[in-house]
């Protein structure tokens, strides 16, 4: 099944080996619960998730068909309010990057970053220069680039060069891209949550481990896969949304390519990166597959999660969310320094602590080498 090829790419070389299965003493590591576990992060973090992406879609819709009937500057507003709720409802799910939205480029789609090269940025511009009309369809626009169709698109024809646009005239060619972009990110999250609905897909191999199941034969490869998910996450977060425009104090700062950074939602979207992860780590209870003795190690996670949700907040405020400034100022750049350093930080009390004290054997690392 295809929902199955594509779980497995994304966990396929995240698979340890374990110390009970090494025939070493036993991990402190309550195996039996992982089947309950494993369907609270589907019930109670993933399907919801997807859910709240794809109502936030539905308004994201509705705004942008307001603003196409009537160019008005308060159409507008709710138009990128839409597209800001979107955002965070999208960067709360998107660190789930198995499963059914590895399926079709479903996540590149969604978000195409980073675009080191401008690539989607070039494409967006240029099919506004000559007015594609291929662009302004989903049918037609789900088969072009997948940097043409998602978030970064949408936020560009909402605050890029010549937004303006947007207020000239009714059904105006800007808008109606716009709206095609709008109704394929809520055509491909009403697929995510098909998908994840459907009782004897995805969410019942997630559910169910086995030697029947094509995705997880054991408990210890799926609470390897759900823990991968946090770590990869947290990685991400650092590499691909902090490190894109921030390396640290000596390394030269490229704000121009932080994302969402025209609509100002750069440290907001990183802010509910953090939280999907806490959400996650919470919802599914996977402190209930530790002992009680070594459960500290959660919550030395979530510890780490609220400083890392608190500083980007008040960095976000400090710099009224501008990444120029957050990278020229002495200050912000504290802050941003204090964010690499505590994902780092929280990568190796994910994969290090939480994960050893699941039996994940020593040497083995979810982590990209840094």
């Amino acid at each position: 099944m295809r929902f199955v090829l594509a779980l497995l790419v994304g966990t396929a070389l995240a698979v340890p080996v374990l110390a009970q299965d090494a025939n070493l003493p036993p991990p402190e590591f309550n195996a039996e619960k992982v089947p309950d576990v494993m369907a609270k992060a589907v019930d109670d973090f993933i399907r919801p998730g997807y859910s709240d992406f794809l109502k936030s879609t539905d308004k994201l819709v509705a705004d942008v068909g307001g603003l196409c009937a009537e160019p008005f500057p308060k159409n507008l507003d709710a138009a990128r309010h839409a597209f800001a709720s979107t955002v965070e409802a999208w960067s709360k799910i998107e660190i789930v990057r198995v499963g059914p939205v590895l399926e079709d480029n479903r996540f590149e789609r969604i978000l195409f970053y980073p675009d080191r090269k401008s690539t989607g940025l070039k494409q967006v511009q240029a099919a506004l220069a000559s007015q594609d009309e291929t662009a302004t369809s989903v049918d037609t626009l789900q088969r072009k680039s997948v940097a043409m169709q998602g978030l970064g698109a949408l936020e560009f024809i909402l605050y890029g060069t010549g937004n303006e646009d947007l207020l000239d005239s009714h059904d105006g060619y800007r808008c109606r891209y716009g709206m095609a972009v709008s109704e394929n990110l809520k055509r491909l999250a009403g697929e995510l949550v098909a998908a994840w609905d459907q009782p004897d897909g995805i969410q019942s191999a997630w559910k169910h481990p086995g030697k029947d199941n094509p995705a997880f034969r054991t408990n210890a490869e799926a609470v390897t896969a759900l823990l991968g998910i946090l770590v990869h996450g947290a990685e991400a977060i650092r590499d691909q949304r902090i490190e894109t425009f921030y390396k640290g104090a000596d390394a030269r700062p490229f704000p121009l390519q932080a994302i969402y950074r025209r609509s100002g939602l750069t440290f907001t979207s990183i802010e509910d990166n953090f939280i999907g992860i806490e959400t996650l780590l919470d919802r599914s209870d996977m402190a209930e597959l530790l002992d009680p003795e070594v459960r500290s190690v959660v919550s030395s996670i979530e510890f780490v999660l609220k400083s890392l949700k608190r500083t980007t907040r008040s960095l976000d405020a400090d710099v009224k969310s501008d990444v120029e400034l957050a990278v020229t100022d002495k200050a912000a750049r504290a802050k941003l320094d204090f964010l690499i350093l505590n994902a780092k930080d929280l990568i190796l009390r994910l994969n290090d602590e939480y994960g050893g004290a699941v039996g994940l054997s020593s040497g083995f690392s979810f982590s990209d080498g840094d």
